[in-house]
């Protein structure tokens, strides 16, 4: 996929990262996606360290979908991390997360996320949310500009 975008995907269930990773390649969505297990590896993938230096294996995501509880650091602490990172705070994300309480949505968006949506039950539905996210977010969005990190020729 030479011209697709990249999505960093932090998701700590096994389960859920298969079922979106199978729901964006049943719709043939053409992004690159790649899994982290927990909010202190998505900040590393950001920063490109531990293992994450390498932007042609590890190119700097368009978006990041980002679940609320996980070990370590969870979203909570990503977001507020991004918000004081200037070349990073404009990174689009979408949480990605089973809690539907008012208080995670409230404080997620307070904390600078674009978008929050509540996981599926079903796999079906998780086709829905990943040709949504195609649709809007890779497609018809106008992204702001971010500290992109490019694989070079010269890598």
């Amino acid at each position: 996929m030479p011209d697709s975008k990249t999505i960093l995907v932090a998701e700590d269930d096994a389960e859920d990262a298969f079922l979106l990773k199978r729901a964006f390649e049943q719709s043939g969505i053409r992004v690159r996606l790649h899994f982290v297990q927990d909010g202190e590896e998505a900040i590393h993938y950001l920063k490109g360290e531990d293992g994450f230096g390498d932007r042609c294996a590890h190119p700097f995501p368009a978006m990041l979908l980002l679940d609320l509880k996980m070990p370590r650091l969870d979203g909570f602490d990503v977001l507020r991390w991004l918000k004081t990172q200037s070349g990073l705070k404009r990174l689009l994300v979408t949480v990605l997360t089973s809690s539907s309480q008012p208080e995670d949505v409230n404080r997620a968006y307070d904390l600078g996320a674009n978008s929050y949506l509540v996981k599926p039950s079903v796999s079906e539905s998780m086709i829905e949310i990943a040709e949504r996210i195609q649709l809007y977010w890779v497609k018809m969005n106008q992204p702001p500009d971010c500290a992109w990190q490019k694989c070079s020729e010269e890598n």
